[in-house]
């Protein structure tokens, strides 16, 4: 079998014919070059007449190919091999600008050997790289795949800042041509190291635009990234690595490798480490076990230079073969807490993801020019979709966190800032003790036109029809229409002094905390007094509600129609509806039941465990959310005429406990190491939507008089000398736990299945138990 190479002059080689096996090369009478593997050899070599040519013998691997040939040449290439001879010298330069001499014959004989080449499997972004694959018209209109914002947004708002960071070291500023390049450098870095498409990467690390790199360079590769936040324990993140099995770690600094070395290098099998921010000097030689480790720059340096390499060479690229990462394809697992305590892998697809970017700018209608503060950790799904649309719509997203955020809202004065109750709840403490602090006043004069703002927006939601109502009877016109008169007078009288209170204190709050537009609130519930307050001020805080499971977002607070109390409607392609507990029926608007939800953005399932994702997603793709609530009734007269099918939540059908921070917390492992005390009878952990966790107890009150007389002698205890004796002895009982309680509320009546607060099988109706005690809980955490 022969092959006639024609290359072209860049290559250099032209006119010589090669057979499959051993064959002679001959040289017509013409100056020649000859590149072997990128070295140039002897490029002035005026070869002999066709009867005067000469042969050499080649022993070193080498390529010898050209691109005309490469897009029709077999599943094979030629190795060739040459040796040294004493015979004439000929100079050619090596790759990095040495001068080695190869001697000549009178001959030159070409020994090539067959051989077949794997070629491997490349995985890309459709619109991300469809310029490396000079795939033209790509349009870049609609995305394939998350990593496509970046083309998408670089060739839109290319020079525009995309993000700050100011509080790590280096301090970085990005456009959005820099953002893209560096997602670039970094997942052809990752595919030089050795990751391959589907395999699991752990990403282990805090908010920084480098974890924003890391993420979409890991997807770039068509990988999975496993996320995770610093905080975490080492059992668990050890967990979380094995359980998903991951091949290997990006880590925020040496400081975190060295807290879960020893676990994961005993327990797990890691093929390399990269470090997010620090130096690898800093990491100890003997925890590292011979496992490669990387810092970023290394791997931003590593892809940039095969980037460049494919650019150049034709051969490098067809080393692959192309496959677009496709819609359905997992982008990320993210762990969320199970009922067992230990969290499970929500597995989210590109389209999951892709549909909170297309959907939720009906939520945020932000743009180019608009700037928001993210302080959330971006593995929670909230943050990482909410990051991902403003960077497709071009707006600045500055990093800060709880450290530097008071002062880099005033520096920066964000438009809107991303955040928990919680952030907002420091805030409204933060302006209620600076006005405290005023003189007197001052104090009285805020105090009473923030009450009278108070009241001008309730009158105000009453006639713009902007109320909440389970009723299904529709209210008489006559009645609804003295009730919209009354609300519009009393509305106007206050205006003039909401006015005022606009100008005289309510500018000065602006001027400190900026959100000019809106604070987008989520992962837990709003307390409605920092609800109404911020409504009074004039600074607008939407609050949206969802899981990881959705991607997360399912209904939010619409700029046009933020009623408080509420989480807005569902968002454009989502269904709502409210169920039975107990028979899964249907109920209709106004009546209270768990929430189900269906979708584009409902998760592929549980990795790995299958019994749960079909507890969690029936047949027809409804997800039971655990959650309890309703959906406003419509009206077309009356106060809650503009916002029928506005969806309220009431509390947790299931244990799971959700703080203000936006942490998930399992009640029973705290309430099963309180059992263990003689001290308590009964306990139920509580703390939804709060700050902290506090408990119900129903003491062991013989037990307590014991101990009490054998430390004071009392005979006789209070119920807040009683609190005090169990709320050390739950600090003592639970100590090995990861959450503490705070605040105890101290009954007397037991919880018993009569009293209807207790199942048959012995189990605390939570519900029941909260609501029958809803003012007392609403006390103990004043």
């Amino acid at each position: 079998m022969k092959y006639i190479y024609d290359l072209s002059p860049v290559y250099s080689i032209s006119k010589f014919k090669a057979s499959h096996a051993k064959t002679l090369i001959h040289f017509t009478n013409t100056t020649y070059k000859m590149i072997v593997h990128g070295c140039l050899l002897n490029p002035l070599f005026q070869a002999p007449s066709m009867s005067d040519s000469m042969p050499i013998a080649i022993t070193s691997t080498n390529y010898i190919v050209s691109p005309s040939y490469h897009r029709r040449r077999p599943p094979f290439c030629y190795q060739f091999r040459y040796q040294y001879v004493n015979a004439g010298n000929v100079l050619f330069h090596s790759k990095k600008g040495t001068r080695d001499r190869v001697s000549l014959l009178n001959r030159i004989r070409v020994y090539s050997e067959s051989k077949t080449e794997e070629k491997e499997v490349r995985k890309y972004s459709p619109i991300l790289e469809s310029q490396l694959l000079s795939e033209k018209n790509v349009s870049t209109a609609e995305l394939k795949a998350i990593p496509d914002i970046w083309r998408s947004s670089a060739e839109r708002f290319g020079d525009r800042v995309a993000l700050v960071d100011p509080h790590h070291d280096p301090p970085t500023n990005m456009t959005y041509n820099q953002l893209e390049e560096n997602i670039l450098n970094f997942c052809e870095g990752l595919r030089v190291i050795g990751i391959k498409p589907c395999e699991k990467v752990a990403l282990f690390a805090d908010n920084s635009c480098r974890w924003l790199v890391a993420d979409q360079g890991i997807m770039g590769t068509g990988a999975i990234n496993v996320v995770r936040g610093s905080r975490s324990s080492v059992e668990e993140l050890l967990h979380i690595y094995t359980h998903s099995e991951s091949v290997a770690l990006v880590v925020d600094n040496p400081e975190l490798y060295h807290r879960i070395a020893t676990g994961f290098n005993s327990k797990a099998s890691v093929r390399f480490v990269i470090l997010l921010w620090g130096d690898k000097s800093s990491l100890s030689s003997h925890m590292m076990e011979g496992i490669p480790a990387y810092t970023y720059k290394a791997i931003i340096d590593i892809g940039h230079e095969h980037r460049m390499l494919l650019v150049d060479s034709h051969d490098a690229c067809e080393k692959y073969v192309y496959e677009p990462i496709k819609s359905d394809d997992v982008a990320a697992l993210i762990y969320t807490s199970g009922t067992t305590g230990n969290p499970k892998g929500v597995m989210l697809t590109h389209s999951n993801l892709l549909h909170q970017v297309n959907n939720l700018w009906d939520i945020l209608p932000a743009g180019p020019g608009d700037r928001f503060v993210s302080m959330l950790p971006p593995w929670h799904a909230y943050e990482r979709a909410v990051e991902y649309l403003i960077f497709a719509l071009g707006i600045e997203q500055v990093y800060t966190n709880v450290k530097y955020l008071k002062d880099d809202l005033r520096h920066y004065q964000p438009q809107y800032i991303i955040s928990v109750p919680l952030v907002f709840e420091t805030l409204y403490n933060g302006i209620q003790k600076q006005i405290s602090t005023s003189s007197a006043i001052r104090k009285v004069i805020a105090l009473s036109l923030i009450k009278i703002s108070l009241a001008y927006m309730e009158f105000k939601n009453i006639y713009q029809g902007e109320c909440l109502s389970r009723s299904q009877k529709e209210p008489s016109y006559i009645a609804a229409t003295l009730d919209w008169i009354y609300a519009r007078i009393i509305a106007a009288i206050l205006l003039p002094l909401h006015l005022l209170a606009n100008k005289l204190v309510y500018s000065k709050i602006h001027s400190t905390i900026g959100i000019s537009k809106a604070g987008i609130c989520g992962g837990g519930s709003l307390p409605l007094h920092v609800d109404k307050f911020f409504e009074a001020i004039g600074t607008k805080v939407q609050v949206g509600y969802g899981l990881t499971e959705s991607s997360p977002v399912i209904a939010a607070r619409q700029p046009y129609l933020n009623v408080l109390r509420s989480v807005g409607r569902p968002i454009r392609h989502t269904e709502i509806k409210i169920v039975d507990d107990e028979t899964g029926e249907d109920l209709p608007h106004g009546s209270k039941g768990i929430v189900k939800a269906r979708g584009p953005q409902i998760m592929q399932g549980y990795y790995k465990n299958p019994v749960a994702t079909k507890e969690a997603i029936d047949e027809e793709g409804w997800l039971n959310t655990g959650d309890i609530g309703w959906i406003s009734t419509f009206h077309s007269l009356g106060r809650n005429r503009n916002s029928g099918g506005i969806i309220v939540l009431e509390g947790r059908a299931k244990d799971t406990i959700v703080l203000s921070t936006g942490e998930n917390v399992e009640p029973e492992e705290i309430e099963e190491a309180a059992m263990r005390s003689n001290l308590i009878q009964q306990i139920l952990v509580i703390g939804q939507d709060q700050r902290r966790l506090g408990a119900i107890i129903v003491p062991n009150k013989e037990e307590i008089l014991l101990a009490s007389k054998n430390s004071s002698g009392n005979v006789q205890l209070s119920k807040d000398q009683m609190a005090g004796i169990l709320s050390q002895e739950l600090r003592k009982c639970t100590s090995d736990c990861s959450f503490q309680v705070g605040p105890i509320l101290v009954i007397e009546e037991p919880f018993t299945i009569d009293s209807g607060l207790m199942t048959a099988t012995m189990k605390i109706r939570r519900n029941k138990v909260v609501e029958l005690y809803k003012q007392e809980i609403d006390d103990l955490y004043k």
